[in-house]
């Protein structure tokens, strides 16, 4: 997996390198710059805005948890999924670290979150997620269809699309009844992971399937989550649509949903693929072409979007890490203070014999 990982990063670099080239590295980088700083700084507002929406989803599913919380969980699932050399699934690992929470660390008034509920709200979510995209997918594939006359990217999208659903649908299957699927994908995990995480992931399978099942068993809250990522969809074909104007081209509302919603179908079909480097770009500017922009305009969006994302991704990382190196030096005092209290609890425990 590691060796296939680095193989696609290395691909992704080729094709925008190549789209680039074939571009013309001139017209990309005055596409690039048309849009200065004022207009970069505007479009990371609204990508926190089209954030915001997210977190709101992900709590209508489970509103006990405090919104701060998944919103900032969300933040590191997105950022690591989009600025490190992982693919999506690595992405998900990070944030279900980051959902979780430990006593001791934070505030009295929040309760503590351990692994199997931090793994199932983070699945639920994706889960969701996909479902709002199902949609949105449909939807541009629609207008794409009739935006562009037989463009020859609506049929693998409507296929992609129609997989997805199938896919999904047997996900939540699993995650409603499969439990003995959920114990075997915990154990193979648990096989590849540290020794420590490995008896921790295995003992909390049960209460894992559990809290699925009980998730799963609240359809208003579900569809509420759903229909608030759909609105999250939206909002990020807005974004499309702001961009493209502040780099002084034309582009209709209802492309920008074409455009978005396709590009979107294209990075969930090729999610092994760490940050989508190289589909991204292509499908942008592909699509760009199919709605009368100039390719370079459109790998431009693709960079501007990039170039986005690192500039929140990166800060969010390093804001995660100083707080999880806060919590490490936590646990580490708060254990040495009852051995600094009674030095000798150590070396009489070790007298005593074993049973």
């Amino acid at each position: 997996m590691k060796k296939l990982t680095i193989l696609l990063t290395l691909l992704g670099l080729a094709a925008i390198t190549a789209a680039t080239a074939w571009s013309g590295v001139d017209k990309v980088i005055d596409a690039v710059t048309r849009i200065g700083i004022g207009g970069f700084v505007i479009t990371i507002i609204a990508q926190l805005a089209v954030d915001l929406i997210l977190g709101a989803a992900w709590h209508a599913a489970f509103p006990t948890m405090s919104f701060p919380h998944l919103f900032k969980a969300r933040m590191v699932r997105d950022s690591a999924a989009t600025c490190l050399p992982f693919s999506q699934l690595g992405g998900i690992v990070l944030g279900i670290r980051a959902t979780c929470r430990h006593p001791g660390i934070h505030d009295v008034a929040e309760s503590p979150v351990e692994w199997p509920e931090a793994a199932c709200a983070n699945v639920v979510d994706i889960t969701t997620e996909v479902l709002g995209q199902i949609v949105f997918i449909l939807l541009a594939v629609t207008l794409l269809a009739f935006g562009t006359r037989a463009n020859p990217l609506v049929k693998p999208v409507i296929i992609g699309a129609l997989l997805l659903a199938i896919g999904i649908a047997g996900f939540i299957w699993t995650q409603q009844r499969g439990g003995s699927a959920v114990k075997r994908t915990v154990r193979f995990l648990g096989q590849h992971i540290a020794g420590q995480w490995q008896t921790t992931m295995l003992d909390g399978a049960n209460t894992l399937q559990t809290l699925m099942e009980d998730a799963w068993s609240r359809p208003a809250r579900i569809s509420a989550s759903a229909a608030v990522h759909f609105t999250g969809w939206i909002s990020s074909a807005a974004l499309l649509w702001l961009t493209v104007l502040l780099l002084g081209s034309r582009l209709s509302f209802l492309d920008a949903i074409a455009i978005e919603g396709v590009t979107c179908g294209l990075l969930s079909a090729s999610f092994l693929v760490p940050a989508g480097l190289g589909v991204l770009e292509g499908a942008y500017m592909a699509l760009a072409h199919a709605f009368g922009l100039p390719s370079s305009v459109g790998l431009a969006l693709a960079l501007l979007r990039r170039g986005r994302e690192f500039c929140i991704g990166i800060p969010v990382l390093l804001l995660w890490q100083i707080s999880e190196m806060r919590a490490l030096k936590a646990r580490e005092a708060s254990n040495s203070a009852p051995e600094a209290d009674n030095p000798g609890a150590t070396e009489g425990h070790q007298d005593m014999p074993h049973s």
